[in-house]
């Protein structure tokens, strides 16, 4: 969960015909004590039984880190892949599938969980809304009191009219054992990654857009509390 850069593309199974669409993502960090770069790689894929997302995302250690040896040029990494199970879309329930994901990365135990997600959509797709709701089955250390995630995705596409204009992202609540620097505990954690997207249209044949996310979260990856976290980006979609 530490980036769930979805794409909200469940509207790519019906308005591009099952095609995939990958993309590279790259960001800089204006966060306090931050001031790294990290990359994302994705993929979304539907097909005939479901849906497939996966995204790899690589922190770069910032040059006072890597001056003073504390980490190489790879400072961490954070994986994710989901499988939508979905074998009735012909039916009155097509728009609710079953839901299997496995998160990892290189600072703990993965995670597998197991749910639903039911999509919320307009006639062209261009507004869309994603739920999902998941019991998390954590893996070695970082049980969870309540082990459920619930998860909402979005995606607006031409944001006010303007063609190439588009706000997406996710917000991710879900329980865990935290245990703070100060010895007090939470049992949830909050995560949320709006962005906001403009394509650069013809000039790179629509492959290019620059962008911002905020990183909005509460009680997360062993910070106590709020905290806001804003990033510039590029985005270059095959």
């Amino acid at each position: 969960m530490y980036r769930k850069l979805i794409l909200a593309a469940s509207a790519l199974v019906f308005s591009t015909g099952l095609l995939a669409q990958t993309n590279l993502q790259t960001y800089y960090d204006f966060g306090k004590d931050r001031g790294y770069i990290t990359t994302t790689f994705e993929m979304f894929k539907g097909d005939e039984f479901g849906d497939t997302f996966f995204f790899i995302d690589h922190y770069f250690a910032d040059s006072g880190q890597r001056k003073d040896h504390l980490a190489s040029a790879l400072n961490g990494s954070y994986f994710e892949i989901e499988r939508g199970i979905n074998f009735w879309k012909e039916s009155s329930l097509k728009d609710f599938s079953a839901h299997l994901e496995y998160d990892g990365s290189t600072w703990g135990a993965g995670i597998f969980c197991i749910g639903g997600k039911y999509d919320i959509h307009n006639e062209d797709f261009s507004r869309l809304l994603t739920l999902y709701l998941m019991y998390d089955a954590h893996i070695g250390a970082g049980e969870a009191d309540i082990p459920l995630k619930f998860t909402a995705v979005w995606s607006l596409q031409h944001l006010f009219g303007v063609n190439g204009l588009t706000f997406k992202g996710f917000m991710d609540l879900w329980g865990n054992n935290s245990v703070f620097a100060d010895g007090t505990t939470a049992k949830f954690s909050f995560l949320s990654e709006p962005q906001l997207w403009f394509n650069l249209g013809n000039a790179f044949k629509n492959h290019l857009d620059i962008g911002t996310e905020i990183e909005l979260s509460y009680n997360f990856a062993g910070n106590k509390g709020f905290m806001c976290n804003p990033c510039a980006g590029l985005r270059w979609t095959f």
